[in-house]
């Protein structure tokens, strides 16, 4: 059956492609064209005609991180994404990337109108005593607008813009097609799991736009926070949130990073600062789940220096094995080991088959050298993990993205502790829970609870094995295995081998038709043509137009 919304989103597609290479070719990456190796309609330069920009002087990771901004709310998203993953890309790009600005012009109040009407199933008047027309913020993927309940509550309504959707689906879809060619084209593209990371990124994007889970995600930062009188979190409104449209109470805060204001209102910065350091450390290690945003304008303090957290579009989920994992790392940082670095990396199972050992210790050696005369009070924890995880990408180690959202994060919370109070230590917040993580490791208890799961793991595989072995032997008996064997980076090799060999089959034909011509001149039998045998003459012009061709076609590629 003809399915006409699958060609409709064909065609989006296809429109979307050409808008998407059109602006990184106006940003001087024409170079995606070949690279990319993309279908023939695509490689076409005039296609991609835009308003010319002065980028003499601008680096590339700027130029990068300008294309993305105008691209919209899935590039804003994905550079916000990629900021923290500098295992993949290099870090003046994720540097750049963690600037990206989310500020788009907002939606027509008409637009919102129906977006509320659609969701919640009232207009603002009827849902609403009083409702802003002018949004508080218009981001990327949503605004959000100051109203009042019929109760008399202030709150804050934030909707999702109406479009959103349909554009961070076609260009997922997108996304997910350069990352099969990238792949398969690109020299680095079988080191990369670029599929991956776009199903990562996919997952995030979709979680970040469905408002209802954003809403979930605040009650159970609540409940995690067990009623601490130093923390709030702004109430949600379950009877006026959907998936398009959350809520929640409107917070009358001071943005923490205006310390005037702050010292202004009485209250206390270095407080504040410590506050904030022991939450996000008790986000991580106690339950698991952290703010994976705290930029200055996510974070308020309310009267008596309670901070207030909002905007929990990106948050990271830690299991216990990765958290135990995260303060074994920064323990044999601290204890400054390259040995028990290593030894920590290789029992977490994240070495790559490329790195080596002694040439990882050296380079772990000598940073760690760099900070050996460094006392602890002047360690910033942030900048000693971000060097670390450039060494080890250097080593091709592969860490699991919450650990580098995490890193991210941490650095994000040292710094804004930093300005509040300029004689914060984060060494001495994260200390405690080092030493509670290395007693734990120790302690009888957790030791025999890692030897129940080991045994039961050892259970359920003696278990299964009898199964399995039989099961294997079943099919090598009926000859049904198979062994799928994937080749990486041929295609372009394929692709240049069928040129060369259509080219030298065109030359034959060429050569055959000329010889041909020139044995039927010979004979000077059948009808003519201007004084020619009528088959040498057109074997002539069919040589003519077929060499014609070719030699352009040689030309064009700039092989001769």
């Amino acid at each position: 059956m003809f399915n006409v919304m699958r060609l409709n989103r064909n065609v989006r597609s296809i429109r979307r492609t050409r808008v998407i290479i059109g602006v990184f070719v106006s940003y001087g990456f024409d170079q995606l064209l070949e690279s990319f190796n993309l279908p023939s309609p695509f490689r076409k330069r005039r296609l991609f005609r835009r308003e010319q920009r002065e980028l003499s002087g601008v680096d590339p990771a700027r130029r990068m991180r300008l294309a993305f901004e105008e691209l919209g709310p899935t590039f804003i998203k994905l550079g916000q994404l990629l900021s923290t993953r500098p295992d993949l890309i290099p870090r003046s790009f994720a540097d750049e990337f963690a600037t990206l600005q989310d500020r788009v012009p907002p939606v027509p109040f008409d637009e919102i109108r129906r977006q509320l009407q659609q969701e919640l199933g009232g207009t603002p008047e009827t849902l609403f005593a009083r409702f802003d027309p002018e949004p508080l913020a218009a981001a990327s993927i949503a605004q959000v607008h100051r109203a009042r309940l019929k109760s008399g509550e202030e709150v804050a309504v934030k909707i999702r813009r109406p479009d959103v959707v349909g554009i961070v689906e076609t260009d997922i879809d997108i996304l997910s097609a350069m990352a099969g060619w990238g792949e398969r084209h690109l020299p680095v593209g079988s080191s990369y799991d670029l599929s991956g990371v776009v199903r990562e990124f996919a997952r995030t994007i979709r979680r970040e736009m469905d408002l209802t889970r954003e809403g979930r995600t605040i009650e159970r930062f609540r409940n995690n926070a067990g009623g601490d009188p130093t923390l709030h979190f702004p109430k949600i409104y379950p009877e006026l949130t959907s998936s398009g449209v959350l809520t929640l109470e409107y917070i009358r805060g001071i943005k923490i990073t205006d310390l005037d204001a702050l010292r202004g209102a009485g209250l206390d910065c270095r407080l504040i600062a410590a506050r904030g350091a022991d939450i996000f450390l008790r986000q991580v290690v106690h339950h698991g789940l952290f703010h994976g945003d705290p930029h200055p304008g996510n974070i308020f303090v309310l009267p008596g220096n309670v901070i207030c957290l909002l905007d929990f579009g990106m948050v990271g989920h830690l299991e216990g094995a990765t958290r135990q994992f995260i303060f074994l790392l920064l323990l044999a940082l601290l204890n400054k080991s390259p040995d028990d670095l290593i030894e920590t990396l290789d029992e977490a199972g994240v070495l790559s088959e490329a790195a080596t050992k002694p040439a990882l210790r050296r380079d772990l050696a000598e940073f760690i050298d760099s900070y050996v005369d460094i006392p602890l009070r002047d360690l910033q924890v942030g900048r000693l993990l971000s060097e670390f995880v450039d060494i080890i990408t250097l080593h091709r180690i592969r860490l699991d993205p919450v650990l580098l959202l995490l890193v991210k994060a941490l650095i994000g919370v040292e710094g804004l502790g930093r300005r509040l109070d300029p004689e914060f230590d984060m060494m001495i917040h994260i200390r405690p829970f080092i030493q509670a993580a290395e007693k734990e490791k120790g302690a009888p208890g957790e030791v025999m609870r890692d030897l129940g799961s080991y045994l039961q793991s050892l259970f359920r595989l003696s278990r299964n094995l009898p199964r399995d072995l039989k099961e294997i032997i079943t099919r090598i008996n009926r000859g049904t295995v198979k062994i799928d064997l994937e080749h990486r980076g041929l295609d372009r090799l394929i692709t240049e081998l069928d040129k060369a060999s259509n080219r030298l089959s065109s030359s034959l034909i060429i050569a055959a038709l000329l010889v041909g011509s020139a044995i039927i001149v010979t004979t000077d039998k059948g009808p003519k043509l201007f004084g020619f045998p009528f088959l040498a003459f057109a074997g002539y012009v069919v040589a003519g137009i077929f060499g014609l061709w070719l030699v352009i076609a040689i030309f064009r590629s700039g092989k001769l």
